[in-house]
């Protein structure tokens, strides 16, 4: 097999030459056919985020066929399209696993993080965190459901029922969850960067009821914001543009500190929420109903060999929508 490895945090991924790995009781082997580059990718390369095992394959938005069975799989067959997300592994037996809180679990295992991920030609995982995909749809577009949309989904479930939805950063996840709100017949007010037309004219055209800068005040109050960019200093303005009771949610696995703000913002009942991983039911739910939802994910490819440059694009901004490996 082929993969893009870090061996070292901080610097470009080294395109290597490893041996086939081989799955061992209750893990499948998957050919992977393409692997959506996240922005938690960044936060592991870049070391953001804390303890990586190192060497390490990124990458955790993975499409692909099972071409080996360990033993006691069951469920599953050679040949199957399965999708890998960033929850690998769970402890099964802490207090979080045990009350349906397993995102929170303990002892997790993350794909791309604390395992071998997917920016590679094959890779190895706990079937029991493998999604079935069944045969439609293309690779390249499922990729980024694999966690721009589960996350998604599980942030839109946290923000509530509100009508008026504000979605803070409009990458991967939100183009997806704006498609995913409107379906459900919410109104969508997109943020970007202050100046960024040309994202906020790509929202439009995703049919959301409003777009403009993090720096402006919707022209309608909001019931809930999901805050996707790694940005602190977008809660309090988020917090500025919920209604009484409104929610803030922090859909990032990592962000920059949030700065002070006065107690006035959070008053009147207005909560300050994040979101940790995902269930393994979230992401049966999201891709059960993903069919009806008529979602189109917006990609750019790379081959594998270039995911170096696929994370500098991410990291500058360079494209709208998602980024998708193809080996």
């Amino acid at each position: 097999m082929h993969a893009m490895v870090m061996k070292e945090l901080g610097k470009p991924l080294e395109w290597l030459e490893l041996p086939d790995p081989l799955p061992q009781a209750g893990e499948i082997r998957v050919k992977v056919a393409a692997c959506g580059v996240c922005r938690t990718d960044l936060h592991v390369v870049d070391g953001e985020l804390p303890h990586p095992q190192v060497p390490i394959i990124p990458g955790h938005e993975i499409v692909g066929r099972i071409d080996a069975l360990g033993s006691g799989v069951k469920d599953l067959e050679i040949g199957q399209r399965v999708g890998i997300p960033w929850l690998g592994h769970t402890c099964g037996v802490c207090p979080y696993c045990k009350t349906q809180h397993e995102n929170l679990c303990d002892r997790p295992i993350f794909t791309g993080y604390t395992r071998n991920g997917g920016f590679a030609t094959a890779t190895v995982v706990d079937a029991r965190f493998a999604f079935p995909l069944g045969d439609k749809g293309s690779d390249e577009s499922l990729a980024p459901l694999l966690c721009a949309g589960l996350i998604g989904w599980r942030s839109l479930g946290i923000a509530g029922e509100g009508k008026n939805l504000g979605l803070y950063g409009f990458g991967a996840a939100a183009h997806i969850l704006a498609q995913v709100a409107k379906w459900q017949g919410r109104s969508v007010y997109a943020f970007t960067q202050p100046g960024d037309l040309a994202t906020q004219d790509f929202a439009r055209s995703l049919g959301v009821t409003w777009a403009g800068g993090s720096d402006e005040r919707p022209p309608q109050e909001l019931d809930a914001a999901i805050i996707f960019a790694p940005v602190g200093a977008l809660v309090p303005l988020a917090l500025k543009s919920v209604r009484k009771g409104g929610r803030v949610v922090c859909a990032g696995i990592h962000m920059s500190d949030i700065p002070s703000f006065p107690y006035s913002l959070l008053w009147e009942e207005r909560q300050l929420l994040s979101v940790a991983n995902l269930t393994r039911q979230d992401g049966l739910d999201f891709l059960s109903q993903m069919p009806d939802m008529g979602i189109v994910a917006k990609t750019t490819t790379y081959p594998l060999q270039q995911a170096n440059e696929a994370l500098a694009d991410l990291r500058a901004g360079r494209f709208d929508g998602a980024a998708v490996l193809l080996p």
